[in-house]
C-alpha cells in the first residue's frame, strides 16, 4: 500500500515525484506575511446610503488590483466556522487520505454541495458525526456571501446587481478540504501548484499557519497572504475575469508548505453551470472585447486544461532536450581527449 503524505512527512528527504523544477519552487516563506492583500469589513454593506458605497469601492479596487482580498464581518457565524474547521481536521487526521496529485504536497476531500437538487450524499464524507449537518449550513451561508459579493461587482460594471449570478445560470458549489502535512524539504515542492481558479468566485477559509501566496506580475514576485482569524479569502476566477472583460483580475495563486506545522484550508468554489455562456457582459467604451466568441463554461474549462497539459508537455520536452544537449557536450569532450588521458 502506498504511504500517505502524513507518513512521508516523517522522512528526511522528498521522494522525486514531489520535487519541482527550479523555476517552480517557492521563493517566499510560508510565514513571511504581507499586508498588501486588503482586509475588508462588510459591516454595513446592506446600508444603502451608508457604508455600502465605501465597502463596494474597496472590493472593486481589490478585484482590479489583485483579484484577491479578505473579508471580515461577513455574517457567517464564528461558531459554524469553528465547527467546520474542527470537523474537517478530525476527518483528515482520522482518514489519512492519499494525496490527489503526485506533485502536490497535500491531501484532499472534495464534493459538490450545489445545486441542492443534485446533491449526492453518498459522495459526502459520512464521518465524523455532525459533518453533514455543519456542511449543509456552511454551504448555504457561503453561497449567500458569494452572491452578495457578485452583486457588488455587477453594480460596479453598471449592470443590475443579479447580472453576474444570472450569468452562472444555475450556480454549482464545490467544497474542497485541503490538508498540507509537514514537509521534510518544503523549499523543493509546493502544496498546490500555481494556477487560477476556472470558476466565478472562490471563498477560502484558512487556519493561522500561512501558506497561501499570490502574484500579480506573472510569477516574478510572490507574497504570502497574512492569515486573519475568522476571515474568508476571496479569489476571483477565470469566469469572473471574462465576464468583466478583463477588468477584474483572476487571482494567480499557489500554496507553499513548511517543515514545522501542518496546515488546513477549506475552499468553496462557486462555478457556473456547464452550459452557461462565457462572454463579457459589458465592454466599456474604448475597450476591445477580450474574447473572440461566446463559448460555454464546459468548453472554456476544456480549453484551459488542454492548454495547461500542452504547456507541461512542452516544458518537459525542453528539459529533456537540454539534458540531452548536456550529455552530447560531455560525450564530445570525452571523445576529443587522447586515449591515455581517458585511461589515466
Amino acid at each position: 500500500m502506498a504511504k500517505t503524505l502524513t507518513a512521508l512527512a516523517g522522512e528526511k528527504t522528498l521522494q522525486p515525484k514531489f520535487v519541482r523544477d527550479e523555476d517552480e519552487r517557492p521563493t517566499v516563506a510560508y510565514n513571511q506575511f504581507s499586508k498588501e492583500i486588503p482586509v475588508i469589513s462588510l459591516a454595513g454593506i446592506d446600508e444603502v446610503g451608508g457604508r455600502r458605497e465605501e465597502i463596494c469601492r474597496k472590493i472593486v479596487e481589490a478585484c482590479e488590483d489583485w483579484g484577491v482580498f479578505q473579508v471580515v464581518d461577513h455574517g457567517v457565524d464564528a461558531g459554524l466556522i469553528a465547527e467546520m474547521t474542527r470537523l474537517a481536521r478530525g476527518f483528515i487526521v482520522s482518514s489519512h487520505l492519499q494525496g490527489e496529485a503526485v506533485q502536490d504536497w497535500r491531501e484532499i476531500v472534495t464534493y459538490f454541495s450545489y445545486p441542492i437538487r443534485t446533491r449526492d450524499y453518498s459522495r459526502w464524507p459520512d464521518k465524523p458525526e455532525g459533518w453533514k449537518s455543519a456542511t449543509q449550513q456552511y454551504s448555504e451561508k457561503l453561497m449567500g456571501l458569494a452572491c452578495k459579493l457578485l452583486e457588488v461587482l455587477s453594480e460596479a460594471m453598471g449592470l443590475e446587481k443579479e447580472a453576474l449570478t444570472k450569468a452562472c445560470v444555475d450556480m454549482d458549489q464545490k467544497v474542497v478540504v485541503n490538508y498540507y502535512p509537514k514537509c521534510p524539504q518544503p523549499d523543493l515542492t509546493l502544496g498546490l501548484k500555481r494556477h487560477t481558479d476556472p470558476g466565478t468566485i472562490t471563498l477560502l477559509l484558512q487556519d493561522q499557519v500561512g501558506g497561501l501566496q499570490a502574484t500579480r506580475d506573472g510569477g516574478k514576485n510572490w507574497i504570502t497572504v497574512q492569515p486573519v482569524e475568522g476571515a474568508f479569502v476571496v479569489n476571483l476566477g477565470d469566469h469572473g475575469h471574462f465576464l468583466s472583460n478583463g477588468r477584474f483580475k483572476n487571482a494567480d495563486h499557489q500554496a507553499v508548505v513548511n517543515s514545522n506545522y501542518s496546515r488546513l484550508s477549506i475552499a468553496t468554489f462557486q462555478n457556473p453551470a456547464p452550459d452557461a455562456v462565457v462572454y463579457p457582459l459589458k465592454v466599456r467604451e474604448g475597450e476591445e472585447c477580450i474574447m473572440p466568441e461566446p463559448i460555454t463554461f464546459a468548453e472554456m474549462y476544456r480549453r484551459k486544461m488542454s492548454k495547461d497539459l500542452e504547456l507541461a508537455r512542452l516544458k518537459k520536452l525542453a528539459k529533456e532536450q537540454q539534458q540531452q544537449q548536456a550529455k552530447d557536450v560531455e560525450k564530445a569532450k570525452l571523445e576529443a581527449k587522447p586515449l591515455e588521458q581517458i585511461l589515466a
